[in-house]
This record gives C-alpha cells, structure tokens and sequence, in this order.
C-alpha cells in the first residue's frame, strides 16, 4: 500500500484553522455599536425574527434560527426564493429580518428585501459590505467582512461563514442575557435531551415518600437493622417529624467492627447528627453534585421546617437520567 503523505495535509488543515480564527479575530475587532443595535432591535420587536439567506449562507442562517429560538428568541428560517411564492404570509410588521449576504447583492434576496421593506419589517443585515443593495436597506448591518477564504480559490465560503456563524451565536448569547433567559427556560425548550432532563427533574419527582424510613431517637440498633435492611441502607432519625440525624448501612457496618453487643443501643448514640438533606423542590442535578462531594448514596428529603417528606437515593436519580 502507498504510504499517505500526512504532513502536507497536516500543514494546509492548519493553515486553514489559522486562516478562520485570524478572520474570528479581525471581527472581533471590527464589532461595533452596530451590533447593540441589532440585539436592542431583536430584543425590543414583539414579533419573530425572520431569517434568510441562499446556499451556504441559507445553511448558517437556518442554524442561526435555530439557536435564537432555543434561547428565547422566536425565530423562523425562510427561503429567499419560496418566500415570494407563499412563506410570507408568516411574515408581519412586527418582525425583524436577518438577512444573510457575502456580498450584499446576492440577487435572489433582492425581491424578499423589497417584499420586507412593503411590510415595514426591520431588517438586519449580516454582510461584508455596508454599501451593497442589501447594506444601504438595512436598518442596521452587522459586518461580517473577511480578508479572505480558506478556500485557495478564494470561491467555496468557509472563513465567511464561520465569521457570520459565530456573529450570530454572539446575537443569541447577548440576547439571552439581555431577556434574562434562565437554565430553566433552556430546559423547558429541551425537554427531551438531557440537559433537559438534568434541568428539570426535581427531588420531589424521584424520591421515595411510603413507607418513610425513619426512626425515632429511642428506637434501638435492632430495630435500624431491619429498617436499613428493608429500606435501602439509610434511614432518617425524626423526633417530632423532624429530621435530627441519619443512619446508613457504613454506619453499622463501623459499629459492628467496634461493638460486639450493639443491638441494644439506641440509635441516637451511633447516628450522624449532622446528616446532608435535600429540600422537595431542589433540582436533581444539584443533589447528586453533593452526593458526589460528600460521598453519600441518599438524602433525607424535608420541607421548610426541616420535617421529613421522603428520601432521595443517587440510584434513582441516575434512572431518571440526571446524571
């Protein structure tokens, strides 16, 4: 077999890389108030954001949609050809249009743009060239100019599109903080993945409410033995319903390496006085990160006035895919 000349290979994929992040970093520079305005147009139109563009910049654009509507912003991908012939009939005067352009003059958006500009839509332009068609009527442009292409040919867009991907990923974020868009919104959006998952799955939802494992102070060694045996290795100590210490199945384990003639004892004497609880409404993810801190395999769950309501085992909350 003919040996693969890597290193050449190696050399032009890193040429490329630097090729984008200097292109990432010359709009970075670049960015300006033109950008605040775009995001305080976005942020303050009641309707949806409409966004478009041809070929590749259709393809960035459609991702740009995407991530807006996952992070609180209501936006739809429309083609610039199929809209003249139909889609605009989702389009009002309350939406802001994203309109994607290398050049500014790419012919197919031209007959959207006026369509949009009939309607009264606030167009934002993202495009290398302010004076270009699509430039001069924007109400704002977002530039997105670039020295060069990856490509050798200076045709295929590649660094143009990863400037245009990443201004629009910087819209969403900025925007998201600026709605105040919260992990919880995040997961409401994303209910099936598991982020979602982790987001909303909360103590009361997994944990274990009958028979409760709980004792009472005076209750003896003999007594937690068969609880712990029964009710998955620890077992909450309550006096008056409230939590005042736990019992685990390490507990015992330590007692009996110590103690011969335990039964006896009460379980006040051997309990953690000082037990890591869990609250109904607090988040699964965040339970199981204390868990994993503190080394332990269940919580006692309680209310506002640290009563016991339940139990809450790791296991669980792995089977309902927190972890």
């Amino acid at each position: 077999m003919k040996a693969v000349a890597t290193e050449p290979a190696v050399e032009r994929g890193r040429a490329v890389l630097r090729i984008e992040r200097e292109a990432l970093a010359e709009a970075e520079r670049r960015l300006d108030e033109r950008f605040a305005r775009a995001v305080e147009l976005i942020a303050s139109a009641p309707g949806r954001v409409i966004v478009t563009g041809v070929g590749k910049s259709g393809i960035v654009g459609r991702k740009i949609a995407a991530t807006l509507t996952s992070t609180g912003t209501p936006a739809t991908f429309v083609h610039p050809v199929e809209s003249v012939h139909g889609d605009l009939g989702i389009v009002g005067p309350d939406d802001v249009a994203i309109l994607l352009s290398k050049s500014g003059e790419t012919q197919e958006l031209l007959p959207l743009l006026e369509h949009l500009k009939r309607l009264g839509v606030r167009i934002v332009a993202f495009t290398g060239t302010a004076d270009s068609t699509v430039g001069r009527h924007a109400d704002v442009v977002v530039d997105t100019w670039v020295r060069e292409e990856a490509c050798p040919h200076d045709l295929a867009p590649t660094t143009s599109t990863t400037v245009a991907l990443a201004l629009g990923d910087a819209l969403a974020v900025v925007l998201l903080e600026r709605k105040a868009f919260r992990r919880e919104d995040f997961a409401l959006l994303h209910p099936g993945g598991a982020l979602g998952r982790q987001l909303l799955t909360r103590v009361g939802d997994v944990m274990v409410t009958s028979p409760l494992p709980a004792l009472p102070p005076h209750a003896t060694m003999r007594e937690a033995v068969v609880q712990l045996a029964e009710r998955r290795g620890t077992v909450a100590i309550i006096d008056d319903r409230k939590v005042v210490g736990v019992l685990t199945a390490g507990d015992l384990t330590r007692l009996m390496e110590r103690e011969r003639e335990f039964m006896d004892l009460r379980v006040d004497t051997v309990m953690n006085r000082a037990p890591k609880l869990a609250r109904e409404g607090e988040l699964g993810s965040a339970v199981v990160f204390r868990m994993q801190q503190f080394g332990v395999m269940a919580m006692p769950v309680t209310d506002d006035d640290a009563r016991l309501v339940g139990m809450v085992h790791l296991h669980d909350l792995m089977r309902a895919g927190v972890v």
